[in-house]
C-alpha cells in the first residue's frame, strides 16, 4: 500500500454513497480538482458492478469497491493521479502486479482513474444534467471526456457510463408508517418528499426529507411524477387516496403503490374505473403495496416497499420483467402479493 493524502476513517460510511454525483458537486463547488474512479472490469463475481465509482478529492471520498479489500491502496494512487495528473488502471486479483492485496471473494478488478479539474466540460454537463434529472451518457480516456445525451464511445475510451436522475420518492400520508417509507427512502438514497395534505407547518421530524401540505393533485404536479419518480400513497383517507391515485396512475411515475386492506381493494378499483381512469393505468397500481414479507409494524412495511420499488428499477434496468408483474424477479419471501388488478379478484378467506 502506498501513501495517500486521502485517510480513510475506520468507519466506512464514505462507502454508503452509492451516487458519486453529490461528491463531484462538493469538489467543484469547492474548487478543488477530483480524481474519479470507475470500475471498468469484474471477472469472477465481484461483490460490485461494472460502472461503480468512487471520488476522492481534498477533504472528500464516496464511494466503495470492495468493502475494504482494496479502498485503502486505491486511495493512495488516486493521491498520485491527482499529483501527476496521469490516468492509471488499477488491477486487483489475478495479474496485479499487487499479489499482496486480494479481494476475499476472489474476483478480478480492473479500476481507471483519471483526474478531472473543477472547471472541466464534460463534469459540469454531467452536473447540470443532474441538476435538471436529465439522462446522459459520460465518456472517458482519461484525457478526453465527453458527456451528453447520446455518445458514440471512440476506441481509447476505458469509461463509459449512463447517468439516470437520482430516483425519486413521493409518499402521501403521515402516519408512523408514512414516516417510516420517508426515513428508509432517504437512507436509500431517494430524492424523498413527504405530502400531507393540510398537514402541519413543522415539517416532519426526518432528516432530508421535503414536506408539500397542498392537496395530492396539486402537491404531485408541483413534485412533476417522471419516469424516474415512485409514489406511495399512504394516508388512511379514502377520499385522498383516490385523489393521490387519479394524479400518480396516469402519470409518467415508474411505480405506484397503495397501502390498504385487501378485502377494499376491489370497491376503491371500481370507483376509479366509474370515474374514467383507464383500465391501463389502473393495472400498474400495486396494491397492496410493498412486498409480502409478513410484517405490518412502520418500518416493516418500509422496508417492504423500498424493497420492492428497488427490485423493480433494477429489473427495468435488465430488461427482466414488465411493471405490472414484479412477482417473477422481486425477491419476495414466499409469493409476492397481487398486483391490483389480481388482488381485485383474488380475495384470501382471512380477508374477504
Amino acid at each position: 500500500m502506498i501513501d495517500s493524502i486521502f485517510e480513510l476513517p475506520e468507519w466506512a460510511q464514505f462507502g454508503l454513497a452509492e451516487d458519486v454525483r453529490p461528491a463531484l458537486k462538493a469538489a467543484r463547488d469547492g474548487g478543488s480538482a477530483l480524481v474519479l474512479a470507475t470500475l471498468v472490469s469484474v471477472e469472477g463475481g465481484g461483490p460490485r458492478p461494472e460502472g461503480t465509482q468512487m471520488v476522492f478529492a481534498p477533504g472528500i471520498v464516496s464511494g466503495y469497491f470492495s468493502g475494504g479489500c482494496v479502498e485503502g491502496d486505491i486511495a493512495g494512487h488516486a493521491a498520485a493521479c491527482l499529483s501527476d495528473g496521469e490516468p492509471r488502471t488499477l488491477v486487483y486479483g489475478e495479474g496485479s502486479p499487487w499479489p499482496d492485496i486480494r479481494l476475499l471473494c476472489g474476483a478480478r478488478i480492473e479500476i481507471f482513474l483519471e483526474r478531472l479539474s473543477a472547471d472541466d466540460a464534460a463534469l459540469s454537463a454531467l452536473l447540470d444534467a443532474w441538476g435538471g434529472r436529465r439522462p446522459v451518457v459520460y465518456v472517458s480516456d482519461g484525457r478526453a471526456r465527453a458527456c451528453a445525451p447520446a455518445l458514440s464511445p471512440w476506441p481509447e475510451a476505458a469509461v463509459i457510463k449512463a447517468y439516470e436522475p437520482t430516483p425519486r420518492l413521493v409518499i402521501v400520508g403521515g402516519d408512523p408508517t408514512a414516516l417510516a417509507i420517508a426515513e428508509l427512502g432517504v437512507k436509500s438514497g431517494f430524492e424523498t418528499t413527504l405530502v400531507r395534505p393540510k398537514g402541519p407547518e413543522t415539517p416532519p421530524p426526518v432528516a432530508g426529507v421535503a414536506y408539500r401540505r397542498e392537496d395530492p393533485e396539486t402537491a404531485l404536479a408541483i413534485i412533476g411524477l417522471d419516469a424516474w419518480t415512485a409514489v406511495a400513497v399512504a394516508t388512511h383517507d379514502l377520499d385522498t387516496d383516490r385523489a393521490a391515485l387519479k394524479a400518480a396512475l396516469p402519470s409518467a411515475a415508474s411505480y405506484v403503490g397503495l397501502l390498504g386492506a385487501r378485502r377494499r381493494l376491489a370497491g376503491r378499483l371500481a370507483e376509479l374505473q366509474a370515474e374514467g381512469m383507464p383500465e391501463a393505468a389502473i393495472a400498474r397500481l400495486h396494491a397492496p403495496i410493498g412486498l409480502d414479507i409478513g410484517g405490518k409494524a412502520p418500518f416493516e412495511v418500509a422496508v417492504s416497499v423500498i424493497g420492492e420499488i428497488t427490485a423493480m428499477r433494477y429489473a427495468r434496468a435488465s430488461d427482466s420483467m414488465s411493471t405490472t408483474s414484479p412477482s417473477a424477479t422481486a425477491g419476495a419471501l414466499g409469493a409476492r402479493r397481487n398486483s391490483a388488478s389480481e388482488a381485485a379478484k383474488t380475495l384470501t378467506s382471512e380477508e374477504s
